[in-house]
Parts: structure tokens; C-alpha cells; sequence
């Protein structure tokens, strides 16, 4: 066990015939009692401060880890709404692909459906003209034949 400075004040040593002096002696150990004292409280005060530091080490460092989970946490938040992102770009591409084949397709069926009706009413506008001139051509005959300038020339006569 350490010695205090009341041991050291309290200590006592036998007296022998040629000794120390006793007022030297006594002054001596009253300056290693106050040097002793001064070391304990020193002793004391870094003690306390090393103490507190190693709190506030333990502190920042808890901090530290929290931070470092945080980091990891967000990271891995980061990492996974960049995937659900290229995952959901990726399902709109494809949905916008469909969405153009399925216009493409419909345009394609409506260009040939218009195709074709052009290609009636083409049709039909062939077979008009030839009923058409198949009607003036026989109008023309009529107007044309012998009947016709008779009537003609009798009702003149009338």
C-alpha cells in the first residue's frame, strides 16, 4: 500500500547516538510531504482527466460508429433505389416499346385499309367512267339515227 503524506508526517525514527539532525531532518520531510501531496494531486487531476478524455473517446467513438452504420445504411438505401430506378426505367422502355409496335401495327392496318379503299373507289370510278361513256356513247347514237332527224324534221313541219 502507497504511502500518504500522513505517514510520512507521522513517521517517527529512533534516536542513536550520532544521528541526523532533527531540524533538518524534520524540514526535509516536511518539503517530500509537500512534493508528495503536489504529486498525489497532480496524480489525481491527470487521472480525472484521463477519465474524462477516455468519456469523450468512448463518445466520438460511439459517434463514429453511428455514423459509419449511417454511411453503410444510406449507401445501401442509395444502391437500392438506383436499382428500383434501372428496374422501372427499364419496365417504361419496354411498355413504351409496345406502345410504339402496337401504334406502328395500327397505322400499318389502317394504311392498307385505306389502301384498299382507294383501290375500290379507284375501282369504281373506272367502272362510272365506263357506264358513263357507254351512256353518252348510246345517247350519241340515239341522237345520231334516222328516227331522231325525222322526229326532228316533223316537228319542224308542225
Amino acid at each position: 500500500m502507497p504511502l500518504t503524506p500522513l505517514d510520512i508526517h507521522n513517521k517517527e525514527f529512533s534516536r542513536s547516538f550520532r544521528g541526523y539532525d532533527e531540524d533538518q531532518v524534520n524540514e526535509f520531510l516536511d518539503q517530500v510531504i509537500k512534493d508528495y501531496e503536489a504529486l498525489i494531486r497532480e496524480n489525481k487531476d491527470l487521472h480525472n482527466q484521463t477519465v474524462a478524455l477516455q468519456e469523450r473517446l468512448d463518445h466520438f467513438t460511439n459517434i463514429e460508429e453511428s455514423l459509419s452504420k449511417t454511411i453503410i445504411v444510406a449507401q445501401e438505401a442509395a444502391d437500392e433505389v438506383r436499382s428500383n430506378a434501372k428496374k422501372e426505367a427499364q419496365l417504361i422502355l419496354k411498355e413504351a416499346e409496345k406502345n410504339a409496335d402496337r401504334i406502328i401495327n395500327e397505322s400499318l392496318t389502317r394504311s392498307r385499309k385505306v389502301a384498299l379503299e382507294i383501290e375500290e373507289l379507284k375501282k369504281q370510278a373506272s367502272i362510272y367512267r365506263t357506264r358513263f361513256r357507254t351512256l353518252l356513247e348510246a345517247q350519241l347514237e340515239l341522237l345520231n339515227t334516222e328516227g331522231w332527224q325525222s322526229m326532228q324534221f316533223e316537228n319542224k313541219e308542225e
